[in-house]
Order: C-alpha cells, then structure tokens, then sequence
C-alpha cells in the first residue's frame, strides 16, 4: 500500500503475538500504535485500580516489545475522538486497525463515535476478529463450526521490523496517583504477554492433571485452574493461542488422566465464547433481564444494609465472607463460588444482579463484560430459561472446603472455632463460643438472614413467576436468540429472535446488535 500510514488501535489486545491488526500494519508504508487510557473506562462503576495495574504493566512489557521492531506504541490520556484528533493532525494517518470488542455499554457507544469520525475524516477503520464472537449474527445455527474454523486457523505472527510513522514524544507511562486513581492493595497475578504464556504452560504441561475435580473448591482452583482468565480479558494471550496449544498438548501427553482434563478445559473455552456472544447479540443485556417478565422482581426491594454486609464480607455465613474477603485481596475467585455469591445475594438477600454485579465486576481482575453479566442474570434467575440455581453456602463450606482451612484463612475471627461448627457458628453454645474466642454477634456476626426461611421465599417467588403463561412465552423467545446449538440442527428449527427493546444507555437509534456502521 504506496503512501499510507496505519495506526494499530489497542484496547484489550495487548500483545504482540497472534495480533492481526499488527500483521496487517506491516502492509503499510508506515506505522505507529497507540493505547488511551480512557476516562470512560477510569470513571466507569466497573472500573478499579487493579485493572489499571495490570493494564499498566502490560503495556510496558507491549511498548518495549514493539520497540524492538520499530513500532511505537503511544500511551495517552482522555477520549479517543480527541486523542485520534490530535494524532491525525500530526501524522495523517489514513488507516486505523483494530480488533472487534464486545464490551460494556460505554465502549459501544465510543466505538460507534469513532466509527463515525472515520467517515468524517477519510480514515478507513479496519476491525479483524480475535474470539470466536460473530459480529451480526443472524441466528446461532452453525455458531460452533465458525468457532472451530476460526481457532483452527493459522496464528498471526510477525516477522521483520516496521517503518514508524513519525517522531513523537513517548512519555513515561502514567501512575495509578498522575490518572486519580487510589493505589490498590490486591496481590495480583503477574501480568503482560510473558507471564501469560508461562501461566499457559505450566497448566498445559504440569497443574491441570486435577483440573476437573480440583476447580470447585477454592483452595484447590488456585492452583489446578487455568488462571489464564486475566490474561484473555486483557487480551495478553489470544483465544486461539490457547486453543491450539491446548489441542496440541491433548495430542501429545501419554498420560489420559491429563488428556482428560485438558479436553474439559478445551470445553470451556468454547463456552467462554458462547456466553460473550450474548451480550454481542444483545447489548441490553448489560442493564436489563434477559427476560422482561422479571423487570421489577428485584429492583424496588433492595436492602442496602444487606448490600453493604455482602460486600464487606460479614453476612455471618463463612463461606460467603471468605470468598469475598479473598475476592478483595486478590481480584480472583474460581467459578464455583463466584455462582454461590451471586446467588446468595440473589436468592437469601433479595438483591438485583446490577449492583451486586458492579460491585464484582470492579474486584474480578479478569472481568469480561459479555461473560460477566451473562452469568450474573444466569445465577440470579432472569435469564428464563437456566435452571436456577439456588446454593447453600453452608452446604458449600462442608463440600468444598472439608477441614475449614480457607475459611479460617479469611475469616481470622472464627480460627479457632471447631471444626463441627465452623460453616454453623451460630449453633454454638456460649461455652464453646467462649473457649474460641469468638461472641456471635461481637466477635463474628449473626446470620443476615434465615437460611430456609430465604430460600422458601425465593423458590415460592421464583417458580410462582416461572409458571406464568407470559414466563413461559417469553422463555422461548430468550432460547431461540441466545440458547445454545447442538451441532447439525437444522435452520426450519430456529425461530427468528426478536428486535430488542431500547433501553437506558443504549441509543434507541442503535442496532440490537453491534453494528457500529449502522
């Protein structure tokens, strides 16, 4: 391409290998790449310091990374209508290129004002794939098979130096303190593209023999799971670089207790795909139910008392404070019981999934938005069509942490209650409560709320809903758009999703789907 400049957009792409805008820059006569650090992003509920760490930390690793070939990555400050404004009046570039995003609400609507300011000023925005998400996906028939032919093709690798655009200014990258932000104190996963691959490998090669058995349990996940979800949501490795390097390490163990497990974890993979499609699909999903019949259930009852003890980790059920006391100190929490506190405070507090969901948003470390609030409407019940799942953090404390050791890590109050009594301090009595140390109620709070009696009146509520006649139409309209497809299902069975309903935040003039040229 004679003449042209390219600009290489990173978002949550922030690596160098398997990248194919960078590939294509080097079609370009010249090149140069650039990270904002967004206000939209630093002011957004979801938003914590930790993401910005991690952020930071990876685009140093990038800048020094492109560097070596010849590419500088500028790092700026602000909107990227106005930073892309300043940029093109210094270097004219004529290409931006990026990858596609399914993100929050905010990034939609940024994308489509950048869209629109290509138009305006001649710029040709080329957007690539890097998930098996299908932008304007008319139905899911066939979605798995597009999954697979995108994992299974060729890696994007870069070879040779590029031609930099021009001589501009890159000055250090800006601390948590220069960006207004309060420096955390979560002990993070080490971040960039290095450490993402060292995560990858050992797993492959060495932590994932007990993958399968070891993931519910918090004690055992640390270890056993993956731990690659921060590194994908920053996009520091590629989905299809853990595909295949998980298809390849299936093809190569001789140990089928590992070949099993990996194939598990491979299983995952696509389901992390299927559920970021979801909010692909329909953006409005991000701030209202799947299923409308449930608009109300929740929202005019909310306890902020109840809120305040969740989030805080003082319910008075261990388990529950345990994980989100762990949660605070880490930004990581395994699956299992990220479901059991999304519907403890569902189900047993009666709190709406947009709060609760913000508040877990800001402390995952591996956020991603279409995932994200997927679950968190499949865990609290308004999706329609889920089972619901109702679980019983004490039930969870006897099942996945047997001798109380992470609960007597992150609960330091009951350490020295006995073992029979450690998910059930409440039971008690004064003597025992005196030789460990801990008064409920002084030492240790009481439960919030009763354990059965919550649970009936969320099941009464629930079901009572779910047996309507507008419940059950509704459900199946929920499942043709957004249910899951068994491979070779025939079109004649799918029926055609309906038009979503404008919404607050979301332009009614915008597309159900994200159709950013619209």
């Amino acid at each position: 391409m004679s003449g042209t400049r390219a600009l290489v957009w990173f978002k949550r792409d922030l690596r160098v290998h398997d990248h194919a805008p960078l590939l294509a820059a080097c079609a370009h006569t010249q090149a140069l790449a650039l990270f904002v650090l967004e206000t939209e992003w630093l002011q957004s509920p979801e938003c914590d310091a930790s993401h910005v760490d991690f952020a930071l930390t990876c685009l140093g690793e990038l800048r020094a990374a492109l560097a070596r070939r010849g590419m500088p990555l500028l790092v700026r400050h602000g909107s990227v209508e106005a930073v892309l404004t300043q940029l093109h009046a210094t270097t004219s570039f004529t290409h931006v290129l990026s990858h596609e995003e399914t993100g929050p609400g905010w990034s939609y609507l940024r994308d489509q004002q950048i869209a629109r300011w290509c138009l305006a000023h001649g710029v040709n925005w080329q957007e690539f794939t890097q998930t098996g998400v299908v932008r304007r996906l008319r139905n899911r028939t066939g979605w798995a098979q597009r999954w697979q032919a995108r994992m299974d093709a060729p890696l994007h690798l870069l070879e040779g130096r590029f031609c930099p655009a021009v001589s501009l200014d890159q000055p250090e990258l800006p601390s948590l303190a220069c960006l207004g932000l309060t420096p955390h104190n979560k002990s993070l996963q080490q971040a960039g593209e290095k450490a993402a691959r060292r995560t990858l490998q050992s797993f492959l090669q060495v932590r994932a023999c007990d993958y399968r058995k070891a993931l519910s349990s918090p004690l055992s996940a640390e270890s056993s799971c993956s731990r690659l979800s921060p590194h994908l949501a920053f996009g520091a490795l590629s989905m299809r670089t853990v595909h295949q390097a998980t298809e390849v390490a299936i093809a190569q163990t001789r140990e089928p207790a590992l070949a099993y497990a990996l194939r598990g974890f491979s299983g995952r993979l696509r389901w992390h795909c299927h559920f970021m499609q979801k909010l692909e699909d329909e953006p409005t999903i991000e701030f209202h139910n799947f299923a409308r019949v449930c608009d109300g259930l929740r929202e005019h009852e909310f306890n902020h008392a109840y809120f305040a003890a969740w989030c805080e980790g003082r319910t008075g059920y261990p388990m529950v404070d345990a994980c989100i006391r762990s949660l605070l100190a880490t930004g990581w929490l395994n699956f299992r019981m990220r479901a059991m506190l999304v519907s403890f405070a569902s189900y047993h507090l009666w709190l709406h999934w947009r709060p609760t969901g913000q508040f877990l948003a800001r402390h995952f470390l591996d956020y991603e938005p279409g995932i994200h609030w997927s679950q968190m409407q499949m865990q609290s019940g308004t999706t329609g069509i889920n089972t619901l799942r109702m679980y019983s953090p004490t039930k969870q404390a006897m099942d996945q942490d047997p001798e109380g050791l992470f609960i007597r890590r992150w609960v330091p109050e009951l350490a020295r209650v006995p073992l029979p009594y450690l998910a059930e301090p409440w039971k008690m009595d004064a003597s025992i409560q005196h030789m460990a140390g801990c008064m409920m109620g002084k030492d240790y709070p009481l439960p919030i709320v009763d354990d059965k009696q919550a649970m009936k009146a969320a099941k009464d509520r629930m079901y009572g809903l779910r047996e309507t006649r507008e419940a059950r139409q509704e459900a199946s309209s929920v499942q043709a758009r957004h249910g899951s497809r068994k491979s070779g299902l025939p079109p004649s069975t799918q029926r055609r999703a309906t038009a979503a309903k404008s919404v607050a935040k979301v332009p009614a003039s915008a597309s159900p789907q994200r159709d950013l040229f619209a």
